[in-house]
């Protein structure tokens, strides 16, 4: 079923924003009096095709979900009657052709605002902005959090869950400055707290790590001591764990939830520990050894358990809810935010500050996309929204072949008064074709490191 969803979510995604890429080259070219000669969603053989008079433009669906394209009148690409050069794409002025190249990254963008807007429309479920614990000696406890403190305002702006905000602290944490934090104590008086985000910024691209980098947790229901999962040819596998097992005590000592398992556990890499569990109502005695682990520059013992998982009852939940106004606000605020979020990560990888390890193939695009079908409506749009900015940011990259290179080449054409020669054109494309390669050959390796480990 898993793999099932990722298939199906990942060619869902990718028709879609793929149609909305090339609609915007489509578009703004009708509009601008270019012919256009094809419409393809997908590349390779075509499963479907339709022309439509009085252009003649046909419309195709191909076998391969991986892009597409749109093909317009070109003289560059083939013999141009002469009554219809002026509707030539390459006879167009320079700021058409440049519209016309702008208008698919653009139409990605606007998509994501669509997106964003749907989700705000349809209300994002998430958790209350209560702290649950801090971290000592960490951001958070330098500037003051406390347990149980409620947050009611992130440099002004309200807050109504735990992750409502979390893009635009993301954006901080990288560009680094302080945040404001409105909180009302346990005892009902309020504080405002500055939290310094300055010179954090290689750990926290994703939403726990932007959490463990300030050192501060939302309050959430204690997870109990109830094994979920079993890794296979685990320490605990071998000692004969099973998933619903409930861990009674290490060594002798009472555990009381799933925090207590791991402080017990944790020390010991290399020591036999005996673990009672109650199964089925009967109490079992197992011996296992933890195996040394390193984590965050420390050697810490694990056997191989996960945690069962259950959702979190009403009293710890809570809903965005904003204005017509605030949603188009904040939709457009989501999209900047992203594309800033990057651009910057981008940036920062090109400086090697950041790991290459962040860039995904459609290995984990598709992983993502399956488990956003199977969540629901939000979810799945908030992902299109996010891989729809990738999709701009990436297409607007200057490399020859892409949306990006073209309009370098325009901007050489502005200055130096005319268009780049063809032999300068021909060797970008070869160019450009080795560096998406290269790209693309990185991502792969990502995904399958991630896939098998």
């Amino acid at each position: 079923m898993d793999f099932l969803s990722s298939v199906i979510g990942f060619v869902l995604a990718v028709g879609i924003l793929v149609t909305v890429h090339e609609f915007g080259h489509f578009w703004v070219a009708r509009v601008l009096g270019v012919k256009v000669l094809r419409f393809s969603v997908g590349l390779g053989k075509p499963l479907w095709s339709w022309r439509r008079t009085p252009d003649d433009t046909e419309y195709v669906v191909a076998m391969i979900p991986l892009g597409g394209y749109v093909r317009m009148l070109d003289e560059s690409e083939g013999e141009v009657p002469e009554s219809e050069r002026e509707r030539a794409f390459n006879r167009k002025p320079l700021r058409v052709r440049t519209a016309v190249v702008l208008a698919g990254p653009a139409f990605n963008f606007l998509f994501a605002i669509l997106a964003y807007w749907l989700v705000f429309s349809i209300g994002v479920d998430g958790v209350k902005p209560v702290v649950g614990a801090v971290q000592p000696d960490s951001i958070a406890a330098r500037a003051g959090f406390r347990a149980d403190d409620t947050v009611l305002k992130i440099d002004g702006r309200r807050v109504q869950t735990w992750g409502e905000h979390r893009l635009y602290l993301m954006d901080r944490l990288l560009g680094g400055g302080a945040v404001e934090f409105l909180v009302s104590r346990a005892d009902g008086s309020r504080d405002v707290l500055h939290l310094a985000l300055g010179g954090h910024a290689t750990r926290a691209l994703s939403a726990s790590g932007l959490e463990r980098e300030i050192g501060i947790a939302p309050k959430l229901p204690r997870l109990q001591a109830v094994v979920g999962a079993v890794s296979t040819d685990s320490p605990a596998s071998r000692a004969g764990f099973r998933a619903g097992d409930r861990i009674v005590a290490v060594d002798g000592v009472p555990v009381e939830d799933w925090a207590g398992l791991v402080q017990r556990v944790a020390p010991r890499a290399g020591d036999e520990l005996a673990i009672m569990v109650e199964r089925a109502q009967v109490v079992l005695l197992l011996t296992v050894t933890p195996e040394a682990v390193s984590t965050d520059g420390r050697v810490v013992g694990r056997i191989g358990i996960g945690p069962e998982f259950s959702e979190p009852s009403g009293e710890y939940l809570g809903t965005v809810r904003l204005g017509f106004g605030e949603r188009i606000a904040r939709a457009v605020e989501h999209t900047w935010l992203m594309s800033a979020l990057t651009l910057k990560v981008l940036y920062r990888m090109l400086r090697l500050e950041v790991s290459t390890e962040n860039l995904s193939g459609p290995l984990t695009i598709a992983h993502y996309a399956g488990q956003s079908v199977q969540i629901g409506v939000t979810p799945f749009l908030t992902f299109l929204a996010v891989i729809s900015v990738s999709l701009g940011i990436l297409n607007l990259l200057p490399i020859p072949i892409l949306d990006g290179g073209h309009l370098l080449y325009y901007a050489i054409e502005l200055f130096r008064g005319g268009p780049v020669p063809e032999r300068v054109t021909y060797w970008g494309q070869q160019v450009g074709i080795v560096m998406l390669a290269g790209l693309m050959g990185l991502a792969f390796y990502n995904d399958i490191a991630r896939l098998f480990g």
